[in-house]
């Protein structure tokens, strides 16, 4: 991303010599090329100039700083070249104030002319962050000598090499190159005739063959070095000897019983890898029989044991050792499409004209010779299916009937069974003390139902029991329906008001 251009604009603060006081400021003049260059460099470094100058000589001289992505710098990160004019023990009078980012005006190559006068200079970079960027040079007198020196350049490959010297797989070209003088300006190279480009940093050279890297340099006053040329090789890498065999591995598929046997049929499917070589084939050999090369996963429909031996072969000939697994196949069964049997028993007191007297105590069980019973089930006269768990104990008085279903494994459901009886009082007067409140009272709450007596000296309240022992509330909400089902079967309630005692049944907390 471009740094803003109010960041990478160029400010150039420069002062040759403090003017004397109260002196009118003089109209900028052309001034002609200075005969000394002084070259100043940076990169992505926030802690030290790239390459600066140590000494110079007074007089007249153009400095030239340069930021920017030739110099190194790829992050178009600016820096400031400023001259120290209050550190006592440097001279303070050239003010100079270069701010050079690549993507300034000038690509980060800035410049100014100064004149310089005998004694030490002190510079630094005036940015936040970079005070440690600093330096200084010492002017004397003379006159500056022209740079006719080109600069040095060396070239070097380096990476893995053969017994002949050959570069194995690769070959890494480095170029570097000095100049005492006016410090190197570019770096360039050309490989295998495809043209000079500038060098930045060290590249890889991959391609098999005999490669030629020519290369030069340029210093800062345009002395360019000689040619230079480097030579290589870059050969194939040796395999290296594959001695480790494949490693293989088998996965069985299919139902199974119970017990781990698969049923009807097995898919063995068969795997093998191999870092080196590479897989060349897989074998297999089924109960015995000879290997053969496993092309697709195995079926094997037999019902009885089976042994599967197995093993892989890499493409270096390593042959893994044989492994072996085994497993047993039996038929699968035939559906079980038959429902459990149901039996109800009724059992309790009974009076000469077989009625149970004061409750009747009906026991439900079931079998199935197949995928056996999963649930039994009950209904109490009208009432819905519920779940069977214990034997059902009926006290309300009058006929009733109980009618009994199960469901096995396989999901069969047989068809309903029924018993019927009838639930007599004990003796003449069935309540020797009776609840003779008006109304069917449950819990304190009045339902407005009559308290009717129920033809043997009990009253609706004495059946419903309210303050019996019940295991839990949905024990005694199950007891009111039995009672007042019984009742409305006799005619002594109706179906709306067996609702309303059984209502009240539920909102109450006997039994909780």
């Amino acid at each position: 991303m471009r740094i803003p251009a109010f960041i990478g604009a160029l400010t150039l603060l420069v002062g040759a010599l403090v003017a004397p006081a109260g002196a009118a400021p003089a109209a900028p003049a052309p001034k002609a090329a200075a005969a000394q260059v002084l070259n100043w460099t940076a990169d992505n470094s926030v802690t030290a100039y790239k390459s600066a100058p140590t000494q110079a000589v007074a007089g007249e001289t153009t400095i030239v700083f340069e930021n920017s992505e030739a110099t190194g710098n790829n992050t178009g990160m600016p820096h400031t070249l400023t001259f120290d004019t209050s550190t006592a023990g440097y001279n303070h009078d050239v003010s100079l104030n270069i701010l050079s980012n690549p993507f300034d005006a000038n690509n980060g190559r800035n410049q100014a002319t100064v004149t310089l006068t005998p004694g030490r200079y002190r510079y630094f970079c005036s940015i936040p962050g970079h005070l440690t960027m600093v330096g200084e040079f010492t002017v004397t007198e003379g006159e500056p000598t022209e740079d006719t020196t080109a600069p040095t350049v060396t070239a070097q490959a380096a990476g893995t090499r053969d017994g002949n010297g050959n570069y194995i797989g690769t070959a890494t070209v480095s170029v570097a190159a000095s100049d005492s003088e006016s410090g190197v300006d570019t770096v360039e190279y050309d490989l295998d005739s495809a043209g000079f480009r500038a060098y930045t940093a060290p590249f890889a050279v991959t391609a098999l063959g005999a490669h030629t890297v020519r290369y030069r340099a340029t210093d800062k006053s345009g002395n360019v070095s000689a040619v230079g040329t480097l030579q290589f090789t870059v050969v194939a890498p040796e395999p290296d000897e594959d001695t480790t065999p494949p490693t293989a591995a088998v996965n069985l598929a299919g139902d199974r019983d119970g017990t781990g046997n698969y049923i009807g049929t097995v898919t063995a499917t068969l795997t093998a890898s191999d870092a080196d070589s590479g897989v060349a084939r897989i074998e297999y050999s089924l109960d015995g029989d000879p290997y053969v090369t496993y092309t697709a996963p195995i079926v094997v429909p037999d019902a009885g044991m089976h042994m599967l031996h197995f093993r892989a072969v890499d493409n270096a000939g390593n042959v893994s050792a044989e492994q072996m697994s085994h497993f047993t196949i039996v038929e699968p069964q035939e559906p079980d499409t038959t429902p459990p049997t149901v039996e109800l028993t009724v059992a309790g007191e009974q009076n000469e004209n077989d009625a149970y007297v004061g409750r009747a105590t009906v026991t439900v069980a079931a079998t199935d010779s197949e995928s056996a019973v999963s649930k039994i089930e009950y209904a109490l006269d009208s009432g819905a299916w519920t779940t069977y768990a214990a034997p059902v104990v009926v006290t309300g008085l009058g006929a009733h009937t109980v009618r009994a279903r199960a469901t096995d494994a396989a999901g069969n459901t047989s068809a309903a069974e029924s018993v019927s009886f009838n639930v007599v009082a004990s003796g003449d007067d069935g309540c020797e003390v009776s609840d003779t409140r008006p109304t069917v009272v449950i819990d304190g709450d009045n339902t407005g139902v009559p308290n009717s007596d129920t033809g043997d000296g009990c009253t609706i309240n004495d059946l419903i029991a309210e303050h019996g022992d019940y295991p839990d509330h949905a024990a005694f909400v199950r007891h009111v329906e039995s009672v007042t089902a019984a009742l409305v079967t006799g005619g002594t309630l109706t179906k709306r008001q067996q609702g309303t005692i059984v209502r009240a049944a539920a909102r109450s907390d006997i039994g909780s």
